[in-house]
């Protein structure tokens, strides 16, 4: 790398010639950190295969094309002086640690970041500071490749839904098709289509935006042109992904529901991903012809290949730095501290399974609905419990109770929000509080939780949810990941669950009604709840 042979090889292709103890030592600083991003590793080949970074394996592929391009912008020929490699050293050994951390949590999310402030560590070590943080672009290009966190992916992607609802709709009217949205369901009269997590548009805008950062990179002209490029990617994306939708109505409506399955929807999709990218090129056109000097369309984006083979060679006539020998030393040794210490105590409290909790609570009586398959893959729960209640001749003011229990909140597995989940069938937030509450002679006795009123055309439903985390009660997701985290290294636990209940709130009732009916049941089945979500 920084200390790579400078001699140019009497080979055509500008191969150069091996030195195998400079590969030997860097082969070891890779080798001896894998136990460490093992558990990172592992959840982007899970991720990968979904829809939404079915593009993951190419980005790896993509900053290395990128790192040989600006390779080959080096100088081939170096003085011998002092190169500073401890600030590479420092970042090695921060990314290692960070990787630990995650593996201590069970999170795979901080060890694939860790992966990569361990490879940025890796390419200042090998070049030094002055020359390896001009190599950062293509290290910074790998954050494409991550999976989002789950519960900034469930937010991200119901803001797109409704988004994406709007604007399908507004592109609908504007055909003249009579046309009404609930939530995310669009309403055309004979048919019904409902905008889906896999409509929102985010297995278009990851790649999408993985392309715009590498067109901006690739792009000849003024800094200011790549950042409108990039910064137009989500935009462009989420409008483009709105017209798909609403064109998909617009044939729904001409020639039946076939037009919104199978093949047909899968091939709109492409069609809708190709055109984002050559509206790119496009966007790159125009903002030439606002430069002095206009480049033609062939040398607007940088596409030059020529020598990248001989670059690429420069790793095998990497020199024996001492560098990476201490880099290489101190992985190993952190590593090995990692391997052999024991792994902390997971705790995993004794509970009753959902199935065995009472159908009858006080007057209440109740019946079992079950989750769709769909339902219960998304929702990733160990144990979960939908149940109706309702008194003797009072069908009209059920409460319907329902819990998802997880006996792990890491590893790719935790609390989806409710605020997710309320737009699907059509419902609407009307407005959402955190709310104080008492159930008296219960464990849970002053409480916070969350406090909706949905609706959808006339009807009504009041909404109480919370994260029941280990003993306490939550109402904001992000904090209860972060007592995850905490948990997890002091009591060993990462166990959790989200309660909710909802009742109508009838065309007689206010909603202070409502409030003391889920008030009072609530009196009624909490105390029974610990035994089922332990505290």
């Amino acid at each position: 790398m920084a200390d790579i042979s400078s001699d140019r090889s009497i080979s055509s292709l500008g191969l150069r010639q091996a030195n195998p103890t400079g590969i030997a030592w860097f082969m070891l600083l890779i080798l001896v950190s894998l136990p460490i991003f093992w558990l990172g590793l592992k959840s982007l080949g899970a991720a990968w295969i979904t829809p939404e970074y079915s593009h993951g394996p190419l980005i790896p592929i993509i900053s290395l094309y990128l790192f040989l391009r600006e390779l080959r912008q080096a100088p081939k020929v170096e003085h011998i002086k002092k190169v500073n490699r401890v600030p590479g050293i420092i970042v090695i050994v921060l990314g290692l640690v960070i990787g630990i951390f995650g593996n201590l949590v069970k999170i795979p999310d901080i060890v694939t970041y860790a992966l990569i402030i361990w490879t940025g560590g890796v390419v200042l070590t090998g070049f030094g500071w002055e020359r390896g943080k001009r190599h950062q672009l293509p290290v910074l290009h790998l954050i494409f490749m991550l999976p989002l966190p789950q519960f900034i992916y469930w937010k991200l992607t119901i803001v797109l839904q409704l988004i994406s609802s709007e604007l399908g709709v507004w592109f609908i009217k504007l055909a003249g098709i009579p046309v009404f949205l609930e939530g995310n369901v669009i309403d055309l009269g004979v048919y019904k289509l409902q905008v889906a997590e896999a409509c929102s548009g985010l297995q278009y805008l990851f790649p999408i935006l993985s392309f715009s950062y590498l067109f901006a990179i690739l792009y000849r002209g003024p800094f200011w042109h790549k950042v409108v490029m990039f910064l137009a990617a989500a935009p462009l994306t989420v409008f483009m992904n709105s017209f798909r939708i609403g064109m998909i109505g617009v044939l729904v409506n001409s020639y039946g529901i076939g037009q919104a399955e199978g093949f047909l929807h899968w091939f709109e999709g492409w069609v809708i991903f190709g055109a984002c990218i050559g509206l790119l090129f496009l966007m790159a056109v125009l903002l030439q012809r606002l430069t002095p000097s206009p480049l033609g369309l062939r040398d607007t984006i940088d596409l030059d290949t020529d020598g990248l083979m001989g670059e690429a060679s420069r790793f095998l006539s990497i020199a024996t730095s001492r560098g990476v020998i201490i880099a290489a030393a101190l992985s190993t040794a952190i590593t090995a501290a990692f391997v052999l210490t024991p792994a902390p105590d997971r705790v995993l409290p004794d509970r009753d399974n959902f199935a065995l909790f009472p159908r009858s609570v006080g007057e209440w009586s109740s019946y079992t609905i079950p989750l769709d398959a769909d339902v219960q893959r998304v929702l990733g729960a160990t144990d979960s419990i939908n149940a109706v209640y309702t008194k003797p001749g009072e069908q009209d003011t059920y409460v319907n109770f329902f819990a998802a229990y997880y006996d792990k909140q890491t590893e790719g597995s935790g609390i989806h929000s409710p605020e997710v989940c309320l737009p699907v069938g059509g419902w609407e937030v009307f407005s959402i509080d955190p709310t104080p509450v008492s159930i008296p002679n219960t464990v849970y006795g002053d409480f916070e939780l969350n406090r909706a009123v949905i609706e959808k055309g006339l009807s009504r439903q009041l909404v109480y949810y919370w994260f029941e985390q280990r003993g306490t009660r939550m109402t904001n997701d992000y904090l209860a990941k972060i007592d995850v985290v905490y948990d997890s290294l002091t009591i060993g636990r990462t166990d959790g669950a989200m309660v909710r209940f909802v009742t109508p709130i009838n065309r007689n009732e206010t909603e202070a009604d409502a409030d003391a009916r889920l008030q009072a049941f609530m009196g009624d089945l909490l105390p029974k709840l610990p035994r089922y979500i332990p505290e």
